[in-house]
């Protein structure tokens, strides 16, 4: 149910403009349709975070990637069964150690995010770039190198110990269904980790031959697994928080970053460490819930089509971003999909946001 807020609207950024917190200049947002919960959903129990009827969403949250966060939540609320038992987690990037934090984004973020959607159930967690910097190697895309990107491996240490699983999402994807059914997934008593997997993918290339050539490394890394290992993309993940924890999985994995300093094993960022650790391991998701690579491959970002069959969740995974295409007006043909979710008005007010209904369903074929 979609209710009007216009000047609930205006009081909040009118209050976000002559408040006394000073912080960095964003791109400016319209407004997103409101949203409630329909008949069937769980009342509030007055937990706050720990409430058992919310499904948790954690996304990292910057600047740059700002626009594209804002079109993931408007899709994320606009497809929910029970859009107000959504609750954002968001990690965010902090440039000073507290107590000397004035030149963070966080409180303009934070401003950003009330006013474009007034009645958004989320927190902001700062992310010290300190705590993974030591760790990352060069990557074939700088991109790839944003300390940003290793949040995920942090969600578990930074959530209130109560939130007992996450969605993870990038901020390049678009919902076109209810996300309360990807937060449904059955994780089995040996997983940490529910994902779609791509096993016809050639696995091998995500790591070096030094990597497979190393007697201690390659295939034996995988041997013991519950399955063949496959490859996952990270940017949809449905992670149990408490077996993250009682595994310690974030040191898993940066176990395997510090093997990159010594021997360069892999070349893709962030990634290749969560498929040593997971791959062969992960709870299988259906692959509507990850119609990844429509930002093409890593070097050139040319277009792509959707795979076949339904689409729950579209990703921009890859280096071309729809932002980025529509702005420079060399726009992908599912780049149009992802404008009518996209709120940012342009400095010069000319074709300000008006939020549309956005696609109910979709399918595709290559």
């Amino acid at each position: 149910m979609m209710a009007g807020a216009a000047a609930a609207a205006l009081l909040v950024i009118f209050l976000a403009a002559v408040s006394g917190e000073a912080g960095p200049a964003l791109p400016r947002f319209a407004e997103a349709p409101q949203y409630r919960n329909g008949e069937g959903c769980p009342a509030p129990s007055g937990a706050g975070v720990c409430d058992p009827g919310l499904v948790h969403i954690a996304m990292t949250l910057d600047a740059h990637y700002l626009r594209g966060s804002m079109a993931a939540i408007y899709s994320l609320l606009k497809h929910a069964s029970c859009p107000e038992s959504l609750s954002f987690h968001f990690l965010a990037a902090a440039t000073s150690a507290p107590p000397d934090d004035a030149d963070d984004d966080l409180p303009a973020l934070r401003r950003a995010l009330a006013a474009s959607f007034p009645s958004l159930r989320f927190q902001i967690y700062p992310f010290r770039a300190a705590s993974v910097t030591g760790l990352i190697s060069a990557s074939v895309r700088a991109a790839l190198e944003a300390p940003l990107n290793y949040a995920r491996n942090h969600l578990a240490d930074l959530l209130p110990p109560c939130v007992p699983r996450a969605i993870y999402l990038d901020s390049d994807v678009l919902a076109a269904d209810d996300v309360r059914r990807l937060w449904e997934t059955r994780l089995p008593a040996a997983a940490v980790v529910a994902a779609p997997e791509y096993c016809h993918a050639n696995f091998s290339r995500y790591f070096t031959p030094a990597f497979w050539s190393d007697p201690e490394l390659g295939a034996r890394v995988f041997a013991g697994r519950r399955r063949p290992p496959c490859y996952f993309n990270t940017g949809v993940m449905v992670v149990d928080l408490r077996r993250w924890r009682a595994g310690n999985y974030r040191r898993r994995i940066e176990r395997w970053m510090e093997i990159q300093k010594e021997k360069r094993i892999y070349e893709l960022g962030s990634l290749p460490p969560f498929l040593l650790v997971f791959a062969g391991e992960v709870e299988a998701v259906d692959l509507r819930w990850n119609q990844h690579g429509l930002g093409g491959d890593n070097v050139h970002g040319s277009c792509r089509p959707l795979h076949d069959g339904p689409v729950s969740l579209m990703h921009w995974s890859g280096k071309g971003k729809p932002w980025d295409r529509l702005d420079a007006g060399r726009p992908c043909p599912l780049d149009h999909t992802w404008k009518s979710y996209d709120l940012y008005i342009p400095g010069d007010g000319s074709g300000a946001a008006s939020p549309a209904s956005g696609p109910a369903a979709l399918s595709a074929s290559w």
